[in-house]
């Protein structure tokens, strides 16, 4: 099916459904495509629910993984949340089980507790705060500037970050990103020596060996804004390649490459992809009303505990930006 029918198609059925759709950066380019032309978001994980909870149509489709439609639901609960596809979930999340996660934390009561966004429901609505990459560094600055002891899950490498910016007492979860662990520091080396014109820049769910590398260590969207800044030719990209669209899209004349994560010999070089956001499909968006199987269903005392570190994260990145900017 060529692009324009599956624009009007889908434009079609937001308008019967009163639904918008909202797109993760990691998602297949046509489906990003697709939320941008028919008014919707594409954006980082925390900005999709937050724009979510702010539009007047009744439905979101979500376009990315499974807690990302869950934040959807717990800062619209009133509003209809559909995921393209049920399956589509997070190595993090799902190595950080409620149960077991419960009982670490319950062993260690005077620590609170600070868990990334790739995180269930059930998992947030135990957590004292919810952090994205963007503001895990600041916020955890800030609690240890007040003495805080704390608890971090469930990614191990971006907790090794955090820890190393800010010295915290910190105690972490063992968890990782099946993708961004596999980045490979030799392989990583020896592109950087192929294409010295370049930048190179990581997310830092990466192992530490490959942040060392990196002239930007950052969220997606500061991923994205530093490749629009660089003024290289070659951008080197340690994160999932779904991202290369928007790259694309501000810099049509820089050249982008997939960070390594196979050695010399192996059929694939660059296989960075994640399997569960490679679910999201534009027939998906077209099939999303057919079964009903894809809402994302919690209880209301979930989403009422869940809330409250999920609004403490807000609250703290505005009053961040706010003092920055005065």
């Amino acid at each position: 099916m060529e692009y324009n029918e599956y624009l009007l198609k889908t434009k079609s059925l937001l308008e019967s459904n009163n639904a918008k759709i909202i797109a993760h950066y990691y998602v297949d380019e046509l489906v990003q495509r697709l939320a941008e032309d028919t008014g919707g978001l594409v954006s980082d994980s925390l900005e999709m629910a937050r724009y979510g909870a702010k539009q007047q149509e009744s439905t979101l489709i979500v376009a990315g993984v499974k807690f990302m439609g869950e934040t959807a639901k717990i800062l619209s609960p009133d509003k209809k949340i559909y995921m393209l596809d049920m399956e589509a979930t997070c190595s993090l999340d799902i190595g950080c089980d409620y149960v077991n996660f419960k009982k670490f934390c319950d062993e260690h009561p005077d620590r609170e507790v600070v868990v990334y966004a790739n995180t269930s429901a059930e998992v947030k609505s135990i957590a004292d705060w919810v952090v994205t990459s963007s503001m895990a560094v600041s916020l955890v600055e800030h609690l240890t500037s007040l003495g805080k002891k704390l608890i971090w899950a469930p990614d191990k490498y971006l907790g090794n970050y955090i820890l190393e910016k800010t010295g915290a007492d910190m105690l972490l979860w063992d968890g990782s990103c099946i993708v961004h662990e596999e980045y490979k520091a030799l392989e990583l080396r020896n592109m950087i020596k192929q294409y010295p014109d370049s930048d190179v820049l990581v997310h830092p769910e990466s192992p530490r060996s490959i942040i060392q590398m990196a002239q930007v260590v950052g969220s997606t969207t500061k991923l994205i804004e530093a490749s629009k800044n660089s003024s290289k030719k070659y951008i080197i990209v340690a994160t999932e390649k779904g991202i290369f669209y928007q790259m694309k899209k501000y810099s049509p004349e820089k050249i982008f490459l997939e960070a390594p994560t196979e050695g010399e010999g192996a059929t694939c070089k660059s296989c960075g992809r994640c399997p569960w956001m490679n679910l999201n499909t534009a027939k998906k968006v077209l099939n999303v009303f057919k079964s009903k199987s894809n809402e994302i269903i919690l209880a209301h005392d979930i989403i009422t505990k869940a809330k409250i570190p999920i609004d403490r994260m807000v609250n703290f990145r505005l009053n961040n930006v706010t003092h920055k900017a005065s």
